[in-house]
C-alpha cells in the first residue's frame, strides 16, 4: 500500500463522527443494568436456560454476541499500516511501553491495594480475587476500535493512530495470553491455561482473521463501498455490546441489589488507572520530542481498553455471574465519560504542550 493510500485509509478510518450511540455509551450501559437486573428477577429459569449454553466452557449466545461485537472494530484495522510505525518511531515507543509494561502492573498493583486491602470489608470476600482478575483483564487488552474516535476529537495523527492500532492488535494475538496469565498468578489467581488460549483463539485470533477477509473484499470493490459498509455495520458494536450487558445484569443483579456499592469502588481503581496512564504518555512524548498531535492519541491509546475483549475473557475465564465480569462490565459504564475527559484536557493543554523552554 502506498503512502497515499495508507493516507486515505487513515482519514476514513478516524474521521466518522461520534456516532448518538457511541456519545451516551454510559446512559445505554446504565439502561442495560437496570433492564437486565429486572429481567433476570422476573425470568430467572430463562436466563440460566442461556447461561448453560456451552461448548467447551464458550457460551454461545454470549459467543456470538461478541464476535459481533468485535469483528465490524476489527474490519477498520489496516495492518499494511504497520510499516508506517517509523513515522513516528519514538510516540510509537512511548505507548508500547505504556500499554504492555505500565497499565497492566499498575493496575495489578491498584487491585491489589484497593480490592484485596483497603475495601476488602466492604466487598464480598468469595468476590475478591475474581474482581482483580477482571480489573486485570481490562487493563491488558489495550484499546482498538474506539481510539479511532478519541484520535480524531483531539485532532491526533491519523496515520499514527491506525498504525499504533496496528502494531498493538499485533502485539495482542501473541502478548494478551502470557501477560494475564502472568499477572493472575502474582495476584495468586489459578489460571486455567485451556480456557485462557480457547478465549485468545475465539476473540482475538480468528475474529481478526474474518475481519481481514471481510476487509480485502469490501476494498475490492472500491472506497466507497467499504465506507457504505462501515456506516451499516458500525452500530453492531454497541447493539451487541448492550445485549451482552443485559444478560450479564440478568446473572449479576441478585449481588447488585444486594451490594451496591460494589460499582463504585470498583470504578476507583479503573479511574486511576486511567489518569495515571493517560498522564504518564502524554508527558513522556513531550519530553521525548513528539508533536501534539501524536501525544493526544498516544496518551488515549494509553488510557483507553478494548473492553469488548475484556468482557468476553471474563465471561470464559470466570462465568457470567462471577466478580471479573462485572469489573469488566465497570469498564465500559466509565470509559465514554472519562475519556471524553482525558480528550478535552489533551485539547487544552496544546499549548502547554507546545511551549519550549527559553
Amino acid at each position: 500500500m502506498s503512502a497515499v493510500q495508507c493516507e486515505t485509509t487513515a482519514k476514513a478510518a478516524t474521521g466518522a463522527p461520534m456516532s448518538v450511540f457511541e456519545r451516551y455509551l454510559t446512559v445505554w450501559v446504565f439502561l442495560c443494568i437496570v433492564a437486565g437486573i429486572m429481567a433476570g428477577q422476573v425470568a430467572p429459569g430463562l436466563f440460566q436456560a442461556i447461561g448453560h449454553m456451552e461448548v467447551a466452557q464458550v457460551n454461545l449466545p454470549v459467543g456470538l454476541l461478541i464476535w459481533v461485537m468485535i469483528i465490524p472494530m476489527l474490519v477498520k484495522v489496516d495492518f499494511s499500516a504497520l510499516h508506517e510505525v517509523r513515522q513516528h518511531i519514538r510516540g510509537i515507543g512511548v505507548t508500547l511501553f505504556v500499554n504492555w509494561l505500565v497499565k497492566p502492573f499498575s493496575m495489578a498493583f491498584l487491585g491489589w491495594l484497593f480490592v484485596r486491602h483497603l475495601f476488602a470489608p466492604l466487598l464480598p470476600a468469595d468476590q475478591i480475587d475474581s474482581y482483580i482478575a477482571g480489573l486485570i483483564l481490562l487493563a491488558a487488552a489495550p484499546c482498538t476500535a474506539m481510539v479511532f474516535v478519541w484520535s480524531r476529537l483531539c485532532n491526533g495523527d491519523p496515520l499514527f493512530t491506525l498504525s499504533q492500532v496496528a502494531l498493538n492488535d499485533s502485539i495482542m494475538v501473541f502478548a494478551f495470553a502470557p501477560m494475564v496469565a502472568f499477572l493472575l498468578g502474582i495476584s495468586s489467581i489459578t489460571v486455567p491455561w485451556e480456557t485462557l488460549l480457547t478465549s485468545v483463539a475465539l476473540y482475538i485470533v480468528i475474529p481478526v482473521m474474518l475481519a481481514q477477509l471481510w476487509r480485502k473484499a469490501l476494498l475490492a470493490k472500491g472506497q466507497a463501498a467499504f465506507d457504505a459498509a462501515m456506516a451499516r455495520i458500525g452500530p453492531w458494536s454497541i447493539s451487541a455490546l448492550l445485549a451482552t450487558l443485559v444478560l450479564l445484569f440478568a446473572f449479576q443483579g441478585e449481588a447488585i441489589i444486594k451490594q451496591p456499592l460494589v460499582i463504585a469502588l470498583l470504578a476507583l481503581p479503573i479511574l486511576i488507572q486511567v489518569f495515571f496512564n493517560s498522564a504518564l504518555a502524554y508527558w513522556l512524548n513531550k519530553v521525548v520530542g513528539e508533536q501534539h498531535s501524536v501525544a493526544g492519541p498516544s496518551a488515549l491509546i494509553g488510557a483507553s481498553n478494548f473492553f469488548e475483549l475484556a468482557v468476553a475473557a471474563a465471561i470464559s475465564l470466570f462465568g457470567f455471574e462471577s466478580g471479573a465480569a462485572l469489573a469488566t462490565v465497570v469498564g465500559v459504564l466509565i470509559e465514554v465519560p472519562v475519556m471524553l475527559l482525558v480528550v478535552r484536557v489533551v485539547n487544552q493543554s496544546k499549548g502547554w504542550y507546545e511551549a519550549r523552554e527559553a
